[in-house]
């Protein structure tokens, strides 16, 4: 992998994993990262910025204030040279987005790229136009792996200097991937039609292939197959729990099935309705299957980890069914903390730690029991919001006006809402610093599902950021790229 150049080489390790084919040169990438910042110049704003990027990226320690301070005056702010540098502002951008709360060079940093690079944007020549505009749209660190890739692949084919051998390399990787999932795919449809619920149950919709564009967003490694199938069933599941108590339960059967899960015995839903004991059964068996396979692999049983997250959905469903029963309205703070749990977060990331993180044992995982990680949290809150901002359309066509957007307003006094639209947005950008945390110093046992959280807050916004289209729209089109369009070669 590596070049004479150091510049150069990190200059592909950056296209590498751009491209989505780094995955095979994990090992490799990180040795080198580790040996270019003994060697790389530390004067040049747009390396400098590079490698702290993909360092922090790849879950190597790097300290911005020992990084940049080359680059600021006394002020704080980006020297002469360096604010001409358009390139370097550019990476300098990039990297400020993989800044946590405390590091205020980096928030400083976003700050004053964001101003000197929409002020030059219309100076630019046509390509470098196009890359700080899609950078100002959304940063790098924000975008979905795979549907990255696929545009990556598309632009990079544009560069004059673009490497034809890896380009080639890229596109057939990219396809081969998707045949992978396409088989996957259809596993997960297989399994669906043999539950046989939305035969069974006239109020549920075949959502399994949306279920399963999820898993591609929270675990794109090619190695992670299993683990993509079986998370695709346990949410395909809570898509039809969420239907349940959002639309077609009533209060009093709501209450029952609520107490039905909790007991979490197959014995004691006789008094269930018969569509509930249906969905309850499946959802049993859907659980015990997923962890006899944990078991079978990782040598332990999670049976209680998993159970535990389908008790508090449960919970945390029946507690905004009780607000509308009783015409309450939450506090915000209420209404997302609760809305983490529906959301289905910690069922998720639950089930997720306890299939990609090595080293998990029963002894170092029982605190699990008491309470979930902070980063499970803030990926969950991330993702409320973004559910919020992307279907409130289709919400208030349906009648429910309880939203974070809402409930904003109203503790604001605000009858505006954009602004309030724009108050949630600030709100998720805070968050995202929050979760970066993480990578600052990152525990080497939880790099992998620190990861998977923050691949659940791109998939977020990239899922529920879709302009005038509908929340549904936005699925079909992410879809069709990433399982049924190969890249022509």
């Amino acid at each position: 992998m590596a070049t004479s150049d150091p510049t150069m080489t990190l200059q592909l390790i950056d296209t590498i994993q751009r491209l989505g084919v780094g995955y095979y040169f994990q090992d490799e990438i990180n040795n080198m990262l580790e040996k270019l910042t003994k060697v790389l110049p530390d004067d040049d704003l747009y390396t400098v910025a590079q490698l702290f990027r993909l360092r922090r990226h790849n879950g190597l320690h790097t300290n911005p204030q020992e990084v940049f301070h080359n680059f600021m005056d006394a002020n704080g702010e980006l020297n002469k040279s360096s604010s001409e540098d358009i390139q370097g502002l550019l990476s300098l951008y990039e990297a400020s987005y993989m800044g946590s709360t405390e590091e205020y060079i980096l928030s400083n940093a976003k700050e004053i790229t964001s101003i000197h690079l929409s002020r030059s944007v219309s100076q630019l020549s046509p390509k470098l136009h196009q890359k700080v505009v899609d950078a100002l749209r959304l940063p790098r660190h924000m975008r979905m792996q795979r549907l990255e890739a696929r545009r990556y692949i598309e632009e990079y084919a544009n560069e004059d200097d673009h490497n034809p051998i890896l380009l080639e390399f890229a596109k057939i990787d990219y396809n081969m991937v998707q045949s992978v999932l396409q088989r996957e795919l259809l596993e997960v449809t297989w399994w669906w039609e043999r539950l046989g619920l939305s035969s069974k149950l006239v109020f549920v919709r075949d959502r399994h292939v949306e279920c399963f564009l999820w898993t591609v967003g929270l675990l794109p490694e090619l190695s992670l197959s299993g683990s993509r199938i079986e998370l695709a069933k346990a949410i395909a599941i809570l898509l039809v729990i969420d239907d349940i108590y959002d639309t077609y339960g009533s209060y009093d059967d709501l209450v029952l099935f609520t107490e039905a899960i909790q007991r979490w015995d197959l014995n004691e839903m006789e008094q269930l309705p018969e569509y509930m004991k249906i969905c309850f059964e499946a959802l049993y068996n859907t659980n015990n299957d997923i962890c006899d396979k944990v078991m079978r692999e990782r040598g332990f049983s999670v049976q209680s980890y998993l159970r535990k997250t389908w008790i508090d959905l449960a919970k945390a469903y029946m507690e905004e069914t009780k607000w509308v029963k009783r015409d309450r309205i939450p506090t915000l703070k209420h209404y997302i903390q609760n809305g983490v749990t529906t959301s289905g977060t910690y069922m998720a990331l639950m089930h997720l730690f306890f299939m990609v993180s090595d080293g998990v044992t029963s002894e170092n995982s029982q605190h699990l029991l008491d309470r979930y990680p902070k980063f499970f949290t803030l990926a969950g809150t991330i993702l409320r919001l973004w559910d919020d901002l992307g279907t409130i359309k289709e919400e208030q066509e349906r009648g429910d006006m309880l939203s974070s957007i809402h409930l904003l307003m109203k503790e604001k006094s605000t009858t505006c809402e954009e602004e309030g639209r724009k108050e949630i947005l600030q709100m998720i950008y805070e968050l995202w610093n929050d979760l970066n945390a993480e990578l600052v110093t990152p525990d080497v046992m939880l790099f992998p599902m620190i990861n998977v959280a923050l691949n659940m807050s791109r998939a977020s916004q990239v899922v529920y950021q879709h302009n005038d289209d509908s929340y549904l729209t936005g699925v079909e089109k992410h879809v069709e790229y990433l399982f049924y369009k190969p890249i022509d070669i």
